[in-house]
């Protein structure tokens, strides 16, 4: 009889995504073993079930449970226990780290997952420190000197941190508290990355220097997970086809995430920058900040004249691009990024070098991650306002497409030896196979 494993995520792709993947991950190498559950926190719309048939296709060996609104966590693992053996581990979204309460009740082995950098764990689990540092003597000043000495990482500032951590007085903050202490008391950390990418912070966390308590839980890297399924009803555009038409290496593409927006007027910029640049582009344009119940075109929403002027080197496409498949393009030679570490995983598996443009979340310190530690960046300056000049943008673009010598060099080769090291770290005995085959060491003894 097989050993069940659940797996908790929460709401949206950047997060459903990679815990399948990584339910995936364990299937493919241990698929004898191990069965996978995937608890949905609610019930799913259309999108969401056809992604969940596309996978059920392909991995027999994962089966997904959805809870209803009025079902509590606690009856349904109860349920799933009466029906079965307890489960040998349950892995949760850091999102839903309230269900330790749970899990703890019913005595289940809890580990978290981060669909997110090795630093960006080293940060929350640090945070209770943070808290309680300046708990009775905050004060902007040594609040900045703290972040400035957080262990394995780079001098970060206010600016560079998730917003949640900013407001002391709110409850997201307070919440973000707990979720970290919660964290510390897990049986274990697993997290899509791998040793080589982010050494630094990964010796700190696996030297306890994040967690002064004597318990400190065990980190798990087992990345770069990415994706490759697809959805039937997505048509690429024709996005795919033209990048068949365009020289090696030689395209620039830029694509910021489910939920990042711009305002019309910073499109437009974005706009002149990719006309100067005078570079190749596929660039995919959602609707701006403010026109969510009215959809735009893309003549709207551009410069007059601008679709036509660079109709023999750029192409725009609206609202989705299938971003694995252009990633892996030979065509593609570089990536504008809003700093989702998916994002980053899958530029980083197709040794795509970028240009960090941070929008919101964990954004922030990922870009000051890429930029100064994994060196696989160029960062993008913004105004006081958050707003990127077309001058900027050209600027940074050339830079990445072009120089012979320099950052925009250097960061092309580095984004070379990460993609052969994360393929090394996937391959037999590589630093994520061996992470994964302690977890299941650990699961079923």
């Amino acid at each position: 009889m097989k050993n069940t494993i659940i797996l908790y995520p929460t709401n949206g792709w950047g997060h459903l995504v990679p815990m399948v993947e990584l339910g995936k991950f364990i299937t493919t190498h241990h698929h004898t073993t191990l069965s996978i559950k995937i608890l949905l926190p609610s019930p799913p719309n259309t999108a969401t079930l056809q992604y969940i048939a596309a996978v059920s296709a392909t991995a027999p060996s994962m089966t997904f449970h959805h809870l209803s609104p009025s079902q509590h966590l606690l009856y349904a693992l109860q349920s799933l226990i009466s029906q079965s053996s307890k489960p040998k581990a349950f892995i949760l979204d850091f999102f839903n780290h309230s269900a330790t309460d749970v899990t703890k009740l019913l005595n289940i082995p809890t580990y978290f997952y981060f669909p997110n950098a090795a630093s960006c764990v080293a940060v929350f689990l640090y945070t209770p420190t943070l808290h309680h540092n300046t708990k009775n003597g905050y004060t902007h000043s040594n609040y900045n000197d703290m972040l400035r000495h957080i262990p394995g990482l780079p001098p970060l500032s206010p600016e560079d941190m998730p917003e949640p951590l900013l407001d002391r007085r709110s409850r997201s903050y307070e919440s973000f508290v707990n979720m970290s202490m919660k964290m510390r008391k897990a049986n274990g950390i697993i997290v899509n990355t791998f040793s080589k990418l982010e050494n630094k912070a990964l010796l700190t966390l696996e030297n306890g220097g994040c967690v002064l308590e004597r318990h400190d839980p065990r980190v798990f890297c087992v990345g770069p997970l990415v994706s490759n399924v697809g959805f039937a009803n997505n048509d690429d555009g024709g996005c795919l086809s033209w990048l068949d038409s365009q020289p090696s290496g030689a395209v620039v593409f830029l694509s910021f995430g489910s939920y990042g927006r711009f305002s019309k007027v910073q499109l437009r910029e974005i706009a002149v920058a990719l006309e100067r640049s005078g570079r190749r582009f596929l660039w995919v344009v959602r609707d701006p900040i403010g026109y969510e119940r009215r959809e735009l075109s893309l003549e709207e929403l551009l410069p007059k004249g601008f679709l036509e002027r660079t109709k023999e080197r750029g192409m725009v496409v609206k609202n989705w691009a299938p971003q694995v498949k252009v990633l892996s393009h030979n065509s593609v030679g570089g990536f504008v990024t809003h700093c989702g570490w998916n994002s980053v995983m899958e530029a980083v598996s197709w040794g795509v070098p970028m240009v960090a443009w941070p929008l919101y979340a964990e954004q922030r310190l990922n870009k000051v991650v890429m930029v100064e530690e994994m060196k696989v960046a160029l960062p993008l300056k913004e105004n006081e306002d958050g707003f990127v000049r077309a001058a900027e943008l050209e600027g940074r673009v050339r830079e990445l497409m072009d120089s012979e010598k320099g950052r925009g060099k250097e960061i092309r080769e580095r984004v070379l030896g990460a993609r052969n090291d994360a393929v090394a770290a996937l391959g037999h005995s590589g630093s994520s196979r061996v992470a994964l085959d302690e977890l299941v060491e650990l699961w079923t003894q």
